[in-house]
């Protein structure tokens, strides 16, 4: 197979810097990276800055964003404070409802490089979170399995993949505290290498799999890649990516559930407030990929749309991360959140339909994305705000729309995924 020619906005790698205050970038990618808000003044946010990966390899990238909380002598951001910031696991638990806690369910979390630093950050967040740690030794009561997995080898550290993996697995136990999770790496962060830790993940058997990466646009010949989420006994969460119209792929892959982002208002006890459609979360319609028969009723195109459901994603309302590598808490967004917090939440339902006698969701047959289209209830829909100029397109409204999908969750979604078919 070769290569796939992508038609995208790949950005350069970054370098990043540990420093005593937090990560820090440099002073000129700061700049170019920087993004505002969409529609009033808020934080200074940014892109979180990722290896470029070997010269003529084409590779993915981590939609990842983190607010900014002060400024080095130099002028350079910091990301680091020493309290979190950003919302809980409990007000994130709180919005969505969740009656499953992912108990005797698996997810894996695929990633690219290593994050040495993973176990220790999940713990950390565990603990400020009132959330059960990783369990050290057999009988331990009020504690989940955590695993950290190199199938093709350590790769080298990438500072702002590794925040990426601490953020993917600590939404994960967010969302479904008492559910296994696999933290897959890849070697690096080429396609090829990705493509191959996605397919170790399956080989697991678990029913659900992350992933917060991949490109902005789409290739010639991204249908031969498809089938490495046509899966009989797992289902792929892709981020639908952070610049706005078009997204980008693997999201448009028709077997995967693709996680479009919004801004979310919450109260302190994790009330929704309000919600909208955030300006750069990914959405469109596919050049390549051909409308799946789930999106009959509410795709008019002949192609395959994204996002199919939303989440949180605007760094000005992001989540508390913990991560070692900046020295401290981050309050991160973009739709690398919404990725492994869907994830979760199908974690939650498995768990329920499991107890209920009935098999996990997964893509054999689109079942998963069935019976996210078939819901009733446990979806909000986000009728307000775009992600682009290209008119209804970019546009959220009522009903499904390709900046939203069909909304985000809200309490119930757990219990009326257990009730589908």
């Amino acid at each position: 197979m070769h290569p796939p020619r992508f038609i995208s906005r790949l950005r350069g790698g970054l370098a990043l810097a540990a420093l005593a205050g937090g990560l820090c970038l440099s002073p000129v990618t700061a700049q170019a990276q920087q993004i505002s808000g969409p529609a009033t003044p808020g934080p200074e946010v940014t892109a979180v800055p990722q290896h470029a990966g070997p010269p003529g390899v084409r590779t993915v990238r981590h939609p990842l964003m983190a607010r900014v909380r002060g400024h080095d002598a130099k002028g350079r951001p910091l990301l680091a404070a020493g309290a979190p910031g950003g919302y809980t696991a409990a007000q994130l638990r709180a919005a969505t409802g969740l009656k499953g806690t992912g108990k005797g369910q698996t997810v894996a979390v695929v990633d690219a490089f290593n994050d040495p630093y993973a176990l220790e950050d999940l713990n950390t967040y565990s603990a400020q979170m009132g959330l059960p740690g990783v369990c050290t030794r057999k009988k331990q009561k009020n504690c989940f399995s955590f695993t950290q997995v190199q199938p093709d080898g350590i790769g080298g550290y990438d500072p702002g993949w590794g925040m990426e993996s601490s953020l993917d697995v600590q939404m994960v136990h967010a969302l479904a505290p008492d559910a296994h999770i696999v933290l897959v790496e890849a070697y690096d962060n080429s396609v090829d290498a990705m493509f191959q830790a996605l397919d170790y993940a399956a080989s697991l058997g678990a029913p659900t799999i992350s992933n917060s990466w991949g490109v902005d646009g789409e290739a010639d010949d991204e249908t031969t890649y498809d089938r490495h989420c046509d899966l009989d006994d797992s289902v792929c969460v892709f981020s639908a990516g952070d610049s706005g119209n078009p997204g980008g792929y693997p999201a448009y892959n028709p077997h995967v559930l693709a996680v479009g982002g919004t801004e979310l208002s919450l109260g302190r006890a994790g009330n929704v407030l309000g919600e909208t459609a955030w300006s750069l979360g990914g959405g469109g319609i596919s050049q390549y990929e051909p409308r799946p028969a789930y999106q009959d009723q509410v795709n008019s195109d002949e192609h395959r749309g994204i996002p199919d459901v939303s989440f949180d994603a605007d760094p000005d309302s992001g989540v508390a991360v913990y991560f070692t590598g900046a020295n401290g808490w981050v309050e991160v967004g973009g739709t690398s959140a919404g990725a492994p917090a869907w994830a979760g939440i199908l974690a939650a339902a498995d768990q329920l339909r499991a107890a209920a006698g009935k098999p996990a969701l997964t893509s054999a047959d689109d079942q998963t994305q069935k019976a996210v289209y078939g819901l009733k209830s446990g979806l909000a829909d986000v009728t307000t705000g775009g992600n682009g100029s290209c008119g209804a397109v970019c546009t959220a409204g009522p009903g499904y729309d390709f900046v939203t999908g069909l909304g985000s969750p809200r309490a119930g979604i757990d219990t009326a995924l257990a009730a589908a078919p």
